[in-house]
């Protein structure tokens, strides 16, 4: 079968990667504006299976070509092109899947429900880590308790060596970090949707060693359109990034200062945007070339089965894959989107357009993570 990835990025290329490693895909054609410098991991596949493609994704004809051509197309291109996206996948009769990330547009793609339908296709927004990985796991425990009283999800990419200040090295995008960080998350309590400010309610998470003691803080997205799903059903639902110790401090001094406003400002007779600088100047300090990070998580749901008190929980602790230059947020998250598509190639989910925590089967999702050595391990 033939698959289409958009976006030659590092979640694009894992995806890539992960797919090339099915000998059912015969080809994946990964799309981007420039594909000429792809990763290493990728050069003995590049010419036979893969197929690099240069595309512009706002040029609709060129998609629609491309799409047509694809069991299922998996995006890993920023957030708002998506619904644009998703509206073409269903035009051109093919499977879509994307990393999402925008509760919002996540919305708006579940609109086009009746349109997938019709279609005989199906649109998976948010299938990344988290958004995606969290979700997913999430709906499992609460399908395995009776009667739900509280979900609490933590997550975060860390560097192995923490360094400086912030003990951060960018494993994604240093601007979606900063998004996170000075806008308002959506969580549950006593059973109704409400904001809170990102980085509020530091509390200390225990992994085991050598990661150790983490902070985790209120950051936004996470919960994505779960927050309106169990409103009134559920008494408490929060997700929280998790930090090196002492982090969330720094950076909530650093917003409180407005060096994170996105208003420009006069300096010296010069407009500035004073996030554009903390970008350029805090960018080239987090960045590692030679960092290697990990990802942890954990998801907790407490409530009642059978009348007793029950609580059920999986974590993962994951590594920089040294032997392919693979880091532990591109498996988690790019491995994650390819598996969502491959899923929706082999008609395992049905059409329509659903988040990952309404259609993707939990245990086998567990078990093809694990295949791929991304251990989740119930609690």
């Amino acid at each position: 079968m033939r698959m289409l990835v958009l976006g030659a990025g590092l979640q694009g290329s894992a995806c890539a990667y992960d797919l090339l490693q099915n000998p059912e895909v015969s080809e994946v054609r990964l799309a981007d504006l420039n594909v000429t410098h792809l990763p290493d991991f990728l050069n003995e596949y590049s010419g036979k299976r893969l197929i690099p493609t240069p595309l512009d994704v706002r040029n609709r004809d060129a998609v629609l070509a491309v799409m047509r051509e694809s069991k299922a197309t998996m995006s890993a291109i920023p957030y708002y092109f998506n619904l644009d996206l998703a509206r073409l996948a269903v035009q051109a009769g093919t499977n879509f899947c994307d990393l999402g990330g925008n509760t919002e547009i996540v919305f708006q793609q579940k609109e086009l429900d009746a349109e997938a339908r019709k279609a005989k296709v199906t649109i998976v927004p948010d299938c990344g880590l988290a958004p995606g990985m969290v979700n997913i796991l999430a709906q499992y425990g609460i399908t395995q308790l009776d009667d739900v009283k509280s979900v609490k999800i933590f997550v975060g990419g860390l560097p192995q060596q923490p360094e400086g200040p912030l003990g951060y090295q960018i494993v994604y995008s240093l601007e979606g970090v900063l998004d996170y960080y000075t806008t308002l998350s959506w969580i549950v309590r006593n059973g109704k949707r409400e904001q809170v400010k990102a980085l509020s309610e530091r509390e200390p998470v225990l992994f085991p060693k050598p990661v150790g003691e983490l902070e985790a803080f209120h950051t936004a997205g996470g919960l994505s359109t779960m927050a309106w799903r169990y409103e009134g059903k559920i008494p408490s639902m929060e997700y929280k990034t998790l930090r090196y110790p002492g982090h969330a401090h720094i950076m909530e001094a650093i917003r409180e200062l407005g060096l994170l406003e996105l208003a420009p400002i006069d300096v010296k007779g010069t407009k500035v945007v004073p996030r554009d600088v903390i970008v350029a100047a805090m960018g080239p300090r987090l960045t590692k070339p030679k960092g290697r990070d990990l990802v942890a998580l954990r998801v907790e749901v407490e409530g009642t089965k059978g009348g007793k008190a029950k609580k059920v929980g999986w974590e993962l602790l994951d590594y920089y894959d040294e032997s392919r230059g693979i880091s532990a947020m591109m498996r988690t998250t790019g491995y994650s989107l390819s598996i969502t598509g491959q899923m929706q190639a082999n008609g395992e989910l049905e059409t329509g357009v659903y988040t990952p925590d309404e259609c993707i089967p939990a245990e086998k999702y567990i078990a093809e993570l694990a295949k791929r050595g991304v251990m989740i391990k119930a609690i």
